[in-house]
């Protein structure tokens, strides 16, 4: 019995950390559900920008790239799927003292689609993660920069 259940878990994070689609049936994917946004598409404030950090797993591990980004109230952080599974989440814990965190977005199951957030942080630092993958590395730093 004990050992159904650990093939059965095995299969599932094997499913969901390789996508579980191959190549033919991504191929296939109507480009609508290839391009879906989960939150988003978001406009930038006046002056500022859309930022896009890409989730990636592949042969390297599971990233974000870049992992360290900068950005000022305004501006708008587009987390974009390029392959994998993955969410992106502000956690509180992580960020002590910080308010008006983001909340967890949805898993990103399909090549293409985004997430997007809103800076509208305080001037800081924060950390952000991919939930199934920060035990393997997939973790990253927002700084805020006061609006030049």
């Amino acid at each position: 019995m004990r050992h159904h259940v650990s093939f059965a878990i095995a299969a599932t994070v094997l499913a969901a950390c390789g996508g579980g689609k191959s190549a033919d049936t991504m191929a296939n994917m109507p480009a609508a559900a290839a391009t879906a946004t989960i939150n988003g598409p978001m406009e930038p404030a006046a002056g500022g920008k859309v930022i896009e950090i890409t989730m990636t797993s592949d042969d390297k591990g599971n990233y974000f790239t870049p992992k360290d980004v900068e950005a000022n109230p305004g501006d708008v952080l587009r987390y974009k799927l390029t392959l994998g599974v993955h969410n992106v989440n502000f956690l509180a814990d992580s960020n002590p003292g910080k308010t008006g965190l983001p909340p967890a977005s949805a898993l990103l199951q399909l090549p293409g689609q985004t997430h997007d957030i809103a800076v509208s942080l305080a001037v800081g630092t924060y950390y952000f993660q991919c939930d199934p993958h920060a035990a393997l590395g997939m973790r990253g730093h927002l700084t805020v920069a006061a609006k030049k």
